[in-house]
């Protein structure tokens, strides 16, 4: 299946790259998502006559995105949990634990943005979870885990 891609696409290419993609791919992700449009002679005309738009909007949403990496940079996040006596805790800490703290804190993160690289936290103490804010955007953000009185 070939594709035009609208966005950017991890792993695949730049807007206006020209994509060949396994079927189900295109059909159930790029296609419904808004990210790519079939490669036929009208899409084509089509995204060429929009291209300047569509590039403008991906700068500005790598700008909003910077932006945030930027107002999160050295920024520490604590949350505090309820604790055993050796710091493991009762229950875990989730992408949507987190993502509700630094809503508390004022940054604006969703919960699909937050990337867990050792699963959900267990343990009292600092943690570095990665935050996917865009695809070209990344940051690492330091959680830490204090046990509740």
């Amino acid at each position: 299946m070939e594709l035009i891609l609208l966005q950017k696409v991890a792993n695949l290419g730049n807007i206006g790259d020209r994509v060949k993609v396994k079927p189900g791919y295109g059909r159930n992700y790029l296609l419904p998502q808004g990210k790519a449009a079939l490669a036929t002679p009208e899409n084509i005309a089509k995204f060429e006559a929009r291209r300047a738009e569509l590039e403008k909007l991906a700068q500005e949403q790598l700008q909003a995105a910077q932006a945030r990496a930027a107002k999160l940079e050295g920024f520490k996040l604590t949350i505090s949990a309820k604790a055993g006596g050796e710091g493991k805790l009762f229950g875990s800490i989730g992408t949507t634990d987190i993502s509700e703290a630094l809503q508390k804190a004022g940054h604006e993160v969703e919960r699909s943005e937050i990337r867990l690289p050792n699963g959900p936290l267990r343990q009292v103490g600092e943690h570095v979870v990665q935050l996917h804010l865009h695809t070209d955007v990344k940051v690492d953000l330091t959680v830490v885990v204090v046990p509740e009185d």
